[in-house]
């Protein structure tokens, strides 16, 4: 007998590595061996694809038979190999010739169809970097395995027809039924989303809080929104998406593959092209906010979020520590999650928008002759929010009750697509003042940069640099002012940042009542 080989791609995070997939027919009593540190799901494939393979025609040899996965050092999980070690074992038993150089992704029904798996996005864009663009797919896995560049799909139903295409004849292919075939869109698609309907002009007032949105959206700054219940925090966090650039085909490509492994086996159609907006309720867990789970690390909604906007509304409700672990990724845009079965990275450059109540009752305002909570109950409500967390946020705005003249006037205030088009251009300025630095947003720039690249006259930032000196403003503080300083100037149209657009930025940074600097 021969060695059989085929290849499957393993994920750890949105890293794949190419999985070698070696199967070998040897003496002894009958048995199916399968090396290489499987899960669970997968030791299960050694009898699925003897149901699958009798069933599609071609028996596996009634022999041992010995499957590893190589590298066998990283662990494998999941049912993606189902078709991979099918492919090895019949290679193995000379009933088929071993593929050169193609990549199987699929899990094997018992009775031969071929099922999708997740994460086929991001396991794609591995085999076509490693060089191996031949991927063949499940037909409900075609349309979202074509969106990668460079990629050769071949997409089937059922084994039998990936059998008879390597030249085995003795297979047995169920009749299609047309009505259940799905065309899949074309590898260069790039459609939208459904248009967002929610529009700023649904918001009554709040002016103040409706130009830091517009300062959040042009600049990618994180925001903090503090007052009573009913004063359109909600409604206002859930406008930013809507102000926000579409995503250009490197960032949609990232999202997209992140909402692959999310999306399980639904599959995807098309790459994201608008800022996805996540907002998980405050009784989420820290695993579902940061991701992490049993085995290997799964992404959370912080990862779901990447290229758009986590909310968390009802910020202080959240455990301290679900909401200290988005420090490290506020910094640095992505989260490494350790677990015992090994570690994995996911990308999380998002936009973090916080709405608080002033105190757990939400009646500390104006002159809080409502407000039942001790001084006690309104300091350890907010206190939830940790300083180093509010040290990262670069807008903390008070947003008021809405008086009757407001909302007498009703509708009438500027558009999504207004303030969108003055976002779009701010946008615009920073990539082309930003490109020969590396960088594409205010929200992105080190604080090495703003020192020396871009640094601004001492009479600029005196005020900034006055609340330094006073211990107001930590350094990590002072480079956010710089940021959005910036983000204002090219909201105003002008060339660099004036000591007003400095001061304003002060203002806006301190503004809620409950903000730290």
């Amino acid at each position: 007998m021969s060695l059989g080989r085929a290849s499957g791609v393993s994920l750890v995070g949105l890293n794949g590595h190419i999985i070698d997939v070696e199967a070998d027919i040897g003496g002894g009593l009958p048995g199916f061996i399968l090396l290489g540190l499987p899960d669970a799901s997968l030791i299960e494939a050694r009898d699925r694809i003897r149901s699958a393979a009798r069933n599609s025609g071609v028996p596996l040899c009634p022999r041992r038979i010995t499957v590893n996965l190589v590298p066998a050092s990283l662990p494998k999980r999941g049912s993606s190999f189902d078709l991979a070690i099918v492919v090895a074992a019949l290679a193995a038993a000379g009933e088929i010739e071993n593929p050169p150089e193609v990549v199987h992704l699929a899990e094997l029904g018992l009775d031969g169809t071929l099922r999708p798996v997740a994460g086929v996005l991001p396991a794609v864009m591995a085999a076509v970097r490693a060089g191996r663009p031949r991927v063949v797919v499940a037909e409900a896995n075609a349309a979202e395995a074509r969106l990668v560049p460079g990629a050769r799909i071949s997409a089937y139903r059922h084994l039998g027809e990936v059998l008879s295409d390597y030249g085995c004849l003795d297979t047995v292919v169920p009749p299609r039924n047309e009505a259940q075939v799905v065309t899949p869109a074309a590898a260069t698609d790039y459609v939208s989303e459904p248009a967002q309907r929610a529009d700023l002009s649904d918001v009554i007032g709040q002016p103040l809080a409706r130009f830091a949105l517009e300062v959040a959206a042009a600049g990618g700054h994180h925001l903090l929104l503090v007052g009573p219940p009913g004063a359109g925090k909600t409604m206002l966090a859930e406008r930013l998406p809507g102000l926000l650039p579409d995503l250009d085909p490197v960032e949609g490509m990232e999202a997209t593959a992140i909402h692959s492994l999310h999306r399980g086996t639904a599959g995807l159609d098309h790459l994201l092209r608008r800022p996805p907006f996540e907002s998980p309720h405050h009784t989420a867990s820290q695993v579902a906010l940061i991701g992490g789970g049993v085995g290997l690390p799964r992404p959370g909604a912080a990862s779901r979020a990447h290229r758009g906007v986590l909310f968390l509304d009802e910020a202080p409700e959240f455990s301290a520590k679900s909401l200290d672990g988005l420090r490290q990724p506020l910094e640095s845009g992505y989260i490494t999650l350790h677990r015992a079965a090994g570690m994995a990275t996911y990308p999380a450059r998002f936009q973090l928008v916080l709405a608080a109540n002033p105190c757990p009752c939400g009646q500390n305002t104006g002159k809080a002759l409502d407000c039942r909570c001790t001084p006690t109950q309104r300091r350890r409500y907010f206190d939830r929010l940790s300083g180093p967390l509010l040290d990262r946020i670069d807008l903390q705005i008070e947003v008021p009750r809405v008086n009757t003249v407001q909302l007498g006037t009703g509708r009438g205030e500027e558009t999504s697509a207004v303030v969108a088009g003055r976002v779009s251009a701010a946008r615009q300025v920073q990539r082309s003042r930003l490109r020969a630095l590396g960088f594409g947003r205010n929200a992105d720039l080190p604080g090495t940069v703003l020192r020396h690249e871009l640094a601004l006259p001492r009479h600029v930032t005196a005020t900034a640099d006055r609340q330094v000196e006073r211990g107001l403003l930590t350094a990590r503080g002072y480079h956010r002012v710089l940021r959005l300083g910036w983000t204002i100037s090219d909201l105003g149209g002008q060339e660099c940042p004036r000591q007003g657009d400095i001061e304003v930025a002060l203002q806006l940074r301190h503004h809620a009542r409950g903000g730290r600097p």
